[in-house]
């Protein structure tokens, strides 16, 4: 059995622990890194017909920031991926989050406004006929509709366009 004098040992120990140390900096250091590089999620919008319900993070976004309305209006008529099947005068139900619903938003469809701007984080259209017949044409087999959170002003010109989710509807009817 060999026996060191006292003392040194502890400069091998030293080592190990700094090696550790040094380790467990670098781990954290890295994951800080990795979620220094993630994206904040955006708000989510909500579209719900009977028992089919379709969430979605914005299409587009800019942390906020005023989109302006040619953006907006180019990025309410990019399609949708994601879609949810609905069937005539069935209740169209939108839910927003609370961000989205402290600016405004309004309905939009196929890239044009069809409502007024809401401030609520909830709002049901009763008995929406969106698949409906026009002049003599058949009835459409999928929609494109999209929530553009924008404020809502006095003179009722929106100035500010923050964001847009879209939606693609599918008639079950056809």
């Amino acid at each position: 059995m060999t026996v060191k004098p006292r003392g040194e040992a502890a400069p091998a120990l030293r080592a190990v622990r700094r090696r550790r140390a040094v380790a467990v900096a670098g781990a954290v250091s890295a994951g800080l890194l990795v979620l220094s590089a993630c994206d904040k999620p955006t708000p989510r919008a909500t579209v719900t017909f009977g028992t089919n319900t379709l969430s979605t993070e914005a299409a587009c976004y800019e942390g906020g920031d005023n989109l302006g309305q040619a953006k907006a209006t180019k990025c309410a008529l990019k399609k949708a991926t994601d879609s949810i099947e609905v069937t005539q005068s069935e209740t169209l139900r939108i839910g927003v989050d609370p961000e989205i619903a402290d600016t405004g938003w309004a309905l939009w469809l196929n890239g044009q406004q069809v409502t007024p701007v809401y401030k609520k984080t909830y709002y049901s259209f009763q008995g929406v006929d969106l698949f409906s017949e026009q002049s003599g044409q058949a009835a459409p087999k999928q929609l494109y509709i999209s929530v553009v959170q924008q404020d809502k002003t006095k003179s009722g010109v929106s100035e500010q366009y923050k964001g847009v989710w879209n939606f693609k509807l599918v008639n079950a009817d056809a």
